[in-house]
């Protein structure tokens, strides 16, 4: 029984330089470029990784060269399919020399990328299997046709002063590098009028024996040519960087002023443009009850806590309220107009924070499926459950595993800061000493800071501060605070820490660390601490802050920026609330 090797003999050896690279990329689409018969699909899967392999070490040039060279027979459908999906060059030469059958090139085309579609139709020995796919899939020639005009003076050269032709914008006909240097210098002499320019041939008509190579290139010096004019004199269009434009911010206040009819003629900032000639009221008789501002205007008297509509941009449309004083000028006391100030009522302010923690809430959700989906795939690679893996792929599976973990803990962080700013949850309620939480965590940090000859000194007292939080929220809340500041924290640096009591009150004072003290806007999200072994989170420490912050609030307490010091302050558990419920009495008396 004889049986074939080769496949399996040229994938033992490894190609340690270029040269040995092209040798067995030349090999390998010999050997997949035949027929496709009965074999190892397992083999043929790692004849395609190396091919994958061998196209990082050969250049697309190279590799353009190879598979256009003479003598290769493309007769399976599985590799020309591979070579449509790479470099359109490369994609050009494999499609120009593959040898399928009617049946093969029907069930092939529709699976082809749309750019490798279009190389096909240049070939004139398809099968009409083949050109009936193509006709079907509207797959027309790539080449610029000339208008009819144009193309009937061009083959009629004697008729060419016959009829005028209108003036058209003239076909772009790809042609190599000389061809349009020639083309731009003698054009003048065309404009003078001394002698008709020749027309040039339609970019269809090619040699045979150049077919799609000769297409590719001129197409490749087109593009070359047009890339180096634009870098040497780009011209910016009207409409540049109009997609890097920063979205503008919903307004929640502004200053204004008015005409003597109630006309908005000033606003400060950017408003400016979208609410001066806004008139205020449209009624100046005594009966003006129902237009608080019409009725102000007219017995010319302050405006307080008037309710006003604005439309226009979606950052001032909706409800307003107006507060406004009358000007007089201080000669005669002639009165000229108001000056006031348009602020968003705290209820609508709450409202659309809580529209847009909804959405935010929404994105996550639809983030986590994916992500999930990740993280389950990468799982099963790493712990081999549908069978033996290569340890550098579960290597790799182990890292993606990791970074959607991190995601996950991301996403999460988001969702609790939207509740918890909102007020759709609260913090856990019971009993947990704050005191003895932060003495635990400093000494567990201290082991961290030591290589870095950075310290917390700490002053915590014995007695205990109890919070009316459960245990796990008290112990975030501290370790979110603790670990920020610790992962802040350089080399060299001692942080002191405070923590006492104040009537009904426990207050941690932190020193900030230099990189958090030089930040002007602490609780945003530009805040960031150098690389650490501690980390504040994938969204930095200004963040982590905030959304300790927010716990802290929850909680009843603050979380404040004093100078080069951080506050948090949070209510002592009293003897009220550590009194047990009635239902907890009933139940340790029925235990």
């Amino acid at each position: 029984m004889h049986f074939d090797d080769r496949l399996a003999t040229v994938l033992r050896n490894r190609a340690t330089g270029e040269r040995a690279g092209k040798t067995q990329f030349r090999q390998l689409i010999d050997l997949l470029g035949e027929r496709p018969q009965a074999g190892d699909p397992a083999l043929k899967a790692a004849a395609y990784l190396r091919l994958i392999a061998l196209a990082e070490m050969i250049p697309v040039p190279e590799r353009a060269k190879i598979v256009g060279e003479t003598g290769w027979r493309f007769r399976n459908p599985e590799l020309v399919r591979w070579f449509g999906e790479a470099h359109p060059s490369i994609a050009a030469a494999a499609l120009y020399r593959a040898e399928l059958s009617g049946a093969e090139w029907e069930e092939l085309i529709p699976r082809l990328p749309i750019r490798a579609r279009g190389f096909l139709r240049h070939r004139r020995d398809l099968p009409m299997e083949a050109v009936r796919v193509l006709d079907q899939l509207g797959v027309q020639d790539r080449a610029l046709p000339l208008p009819d005009m144009v193309q009937m003076l061009v083959d009629d050269p004697d008729e060419a002063a016959a009829p005028e032709i209108p003036e058209a914008p003239e076909p772009l006909i790809l042609s190599p590098a000389n061809d349009i240097e020639v083309a731009s210098e003698e054009e003048p002499e065309s404009q003078a009028g001394s002698e008709p320019a020749q027309e040039p041939e339609p970019a269809a008509k090619m040699p045979d024996g150049e077919g799609i190579r000769a297409l590719v290139e001129r197409i490749e010096t087109f593009k070359r040519n047009r890339a180096e004019a634009t870098a040497n004199d780009a011209p910016s269009l009207p409409m540049a960087g109009l997609d890097a434009a920063p979205v503008r911010k919903r307004i929640d206040a502004f200053i204004f002023g008015t005409d003597s009819e109630g006309r908005i003629d000033w606003a400060e900032g950017d408003v400016a443009a979208m609410v001066i000639g806004t008139t205020l009221t449209a009624r100046h008789d005594a009966d003006a009850r129902e237009d608080d501002f019409a009725s102000a205007l007219l017995h010319r008297r302050p405006l307080r806590g008037a309710r006003f509509t604005l439309s226009g941009a979606p950052a001032i449309s909706g409800d307003w309220i107006v507060d406004a004083t009358p000007r007089f000028t201080r000669g005669d006391g002639r009165f000229f107009g108001y000056a006031g100030r348009f602020r968003r009522s705290a209820g609508m302010a709450e409202a659309d924070r809580n529209a847009g923690a909804d959405r935010l809430r929404q994105l996550l959700h639809e983030l986590r499926t994916p992500v999930n989906a990740m993280q389950g795939y990468s799982e099963v690679i790493q712990q081999q459950v549908f069978g033996p893996t290569p340890h550098e792929y579960r290597a790799l599976a182990a890292s993606i595993a990791g970074d959607s973990a991190r995601i996950l803990a991301g996403f999460d962080e988001l969702d609790r800061l939207a509740k918890l700013e909102t007020g759709a949850i609260d913090l856990e309620a019971g009993a947990s000493d704050f005191a003895g939480i932060v003495r635990t965590q400093v000494k567990q940090l201290q082991s961290v800071l030591s290589p870095r000859v950075a310290r917390f000194d700490a002053t915590v007292h014995e007695v205990a501060a109890l919070l009316p939080l459960a245990q796990q929220e008290a112990e975030m809340l501290a370790w979110r605070v603790l670990a920020t500041l610790a992962g802040a924290t350089g080399a060299g640096e001692a942080i002191k820490l405070d923590l006492k009591t104040e009537g009904d009150e426990v207050s941690l004072r932190a020193q900030l660390p230099a990189s958090l003290a030089a930040t002007e806007e602490l609780f945003s999200s530009e805040a960031r601490s150098a690389s650490s072994t501690l980390s504040s989170g994938i969204f930095g420490a200004g963040f982590s802050l905030r959304l300790a912050r927010a716990e802290a609030r929850s909680a009843g307490g603050e979380l404040v920026r004093d100078d080069k010091w951080l506050i948090l302050s949070l209510p002592l558990l009293t003897p009220e609330d550590a009194l047990p419920s009635p239902n907890d009495i009933n139940g340790r008396a029925a235990g």
